[in-house]
């Protein structure tokens, strides 16, 4: 039997099995604690149990003694009977087989031969399954490219779908995620780090090493991405719980600063900024972006009818310079904070030249504000408050 570092992936299919001939050889020349799974595989087959035999072999999949005749047995016994398999069972296996070949040519043909045997419009869930493993093994061999040309390949059918397996959607979200972070694009690495982690139990699909690296990245990516103002879904999700008692649990502490827009507590968190470089060297963005979220907080900790705020207020509230005050607004109204536009009168405004007013989108945000809107002539305006409440 040849184990996964003799086997070849990118040869025609062989030809017809003889499955006895094999298991029989293969009970000879595996340990002792495998032999009962191919005699399990020989009864089934024989009695064409294929839902029964896809179980053994997933759970001969999973025994750490099978780790190195996982490639054979898949790519000879099982390739022998696919077409009797559900599809995406089958490339749940071969996904999970692929993982063995460590030469990144094989490994790709490998996954691109698997695919090529789908059909894309009866199982369009296993079609995408692979799409997403394929873009993930090019990312990990430094196909950027050809990472995304599969991502958009297998969004264009997910997008199509209802009713997905978690197991599919968490592959596409999770590849999607990790191509962002490699392109340092941080709000789309944000999103679809949450939407992967809303397909998968973080206790049982996840090691402790994973769940601490993902939570790390998601608060890196909320501190930097400049569309993301709202931190709640990831404020109240457990994978959070990571970052306690680890080396960057300030991370978390800094997470619920923002989200309370605390200046005191980010000032004072600032000096461990170093231990992350990227946060040190956009200080400036995060000041900034502390100093919006404090705004927000300010306007809303206020009454419905007692919203007007001065320059002057604004500048106590977040700690800003006067002459910078303006532009904090202006920056808020355009709706630069990830579509929070909110309500608030300023008094005095005078805009800067040409300025037209917000031109941020409509909506109304996580704290059911709406847009402000701006009237009055003598280059003077004031914003319009709508009562929501």
């Amino acid at each position: 039997m040849a184990s996964s570092t003799q086997m070849s992936v990118d040869k025609p299919k062989p030809p017809k099995l003889n499955v006895e001939e094999y298991l029989t050889t293969a009970i000879s020349a595996t340990p002792g604690e495998l032999h009962s799974f191919f005699e399990s595989f020989q009864t089934l087959h024989s009695r064409k149990l294929w839902h029964q035999l896809t179980q053994k072999l997933f759970e001969f999949f999973q025994h750490p003694l099978a780790l190195p005749y996982r490639v054979d047995v898949f790519d000879r016994f099982v390739r022998d009977f696919e077409n009797r398999l559900n599809a995406l069972k089958f490339v749940e296996m071969g996904v999970m087989v692929s993982s063995d070949i460590d030469n990144p040519a094989q490994h790709l043909t490998f996954l691109t031969d698997l695919l090529s045997r789908i059909d894309k419009e009866k199982s369009p869930d296993a079609h995408v399954l692979l799409l997403a493993s394929l873009a993930e093994a090019k990312l990990l061999f430094g196909d950027i490219e050809g990472t995304k040309t599969d991502i958009d390949a297998a969004w264009a059918v997910l997008d199509e779908l209802s009713g997905v397996e978690n197991t599919v959607n968490a592959a596409y979200y999770r590849t999607a995620a990790e191509y962002h972070k490699v392109k340092a694009e941080y709000a789309p690495y944000y999103r679809n780090s949450l939407l992967y982690l809303a397909c998968v139990d973080i206790a049982t699909d996840m090691s402790a090493e994973q769940r601490l690296q993902r939570a790390h990245d998601l608060g890196i990516s909320a501190f930097l991405g400049d569309t993301i103002y709202n931190f709640g879904e990831l404020l109240m999700h457990p994978i959070l719980d990571s970052l306690d008692r680890s080396p960057h649990d300030w991370i978390k502490k800094l997470l619920f600063t923002f989200n309370e827009g605390n200046i005191g507590k980010f000032e004072a968190l600032a000096p461990l900024f170093p231990k992350e470089p990227i946060l040190q060297e956009n200080y400036p963005f995060l000041r900034q972006k502390i100093c919006l979220m404090a705004l927000i907080e300010s306007v809303f900790k206020r009454s419905a009818y007692d919203r007007t705020m001065s320059f002057q207020t604004i500048a106590e509230e977040t700690r800003l310079p006067l002459n910078d005050v303006e532009h904090l607004v202006m920056k808020a109204l355009r709706g630069s904070a990830d579509e929070t536009l909110f309500c608030l009168v300023v008094t005095q405004f005078e805009t800067h030249p040409g300025f037209d007013g917000p031109s941020g989108p409509e909506g109304v945000n996580k704290l059911g504000a709406a847009p402000c809107t701006f009237s009055g002539t003598d280059r003077r305006a004031g914003t319009e408050i709508a009562d929501l409440e």
